[in-house]
């Protein structure tokens, strides 16, 4: 089984929140970076998914170079591989760019699920699984807490 996690670079939680004087998008520069906490979910989820039937879990990040620190964090959970989207034209993205750039990103592996953490915590809006199941033409489940395959079905 090939699970795709997609996660998010985003400012702790605990820190000081700035904007940038010139575009007045979030000053990322300004807080610590951090894994986006609900993104850790799912990844576990995909670890204990990959123990039971095998496969290969990869991370997919979209976010500026410094996100590699996000991404090293991720393997390090165990994940094995991972992508990473950098695009300067992508800086500031909505949900509708991010869910597209992720959408691209995920047409160039070949995965059996993908999993998303519920919500980022820097923007809170829980759109991005729904928009991301939509481009696709995949079914999406919501809030799950425990994620159960038959590989065999």
């Amino acid at each position: 089984m090939n699970i795709v996690v997609c996660v998010k670079q985003v400012p702790d939680s605990w820190a000081e929140k700035k904007l940038n004087e010139s575009d007045k998008t979030l000053d990322r520069a300004s807080a610590d970076p951090v894994l986006n906490e609900l993104d850790e979910y799912g990844i576990e989820e995909a670890l204990r998914l990959q123990e039971a039937h095998g496969g290969q879990v990869t991370i997919l990040c979209m976010g500026p170079e410094k996100a590699g620190e996000t991404i090293r964090k991720a393997l390090s959970m165990g994940a094995d591989d991972a992508i990473h989207v950098v695009d300067d034209a992508l800086h500031g993205s909505d949900a509708v760019a991010t869910s597209a750039a992720l959408a691209a990103a995920l047409g160039t592996v070949e995965c059996d699920l993908v999993i998303l953490g519920s919500e980022s915590t820097d923007a809170r809006m829980s759109v991005v699984p729904a928009m991301l199941a939509e481009r696709l033409q995949l079914p999406q489940m919501t809030f799950a807490k425990k994620v159960d395959a038959d590989p065999d079905a």
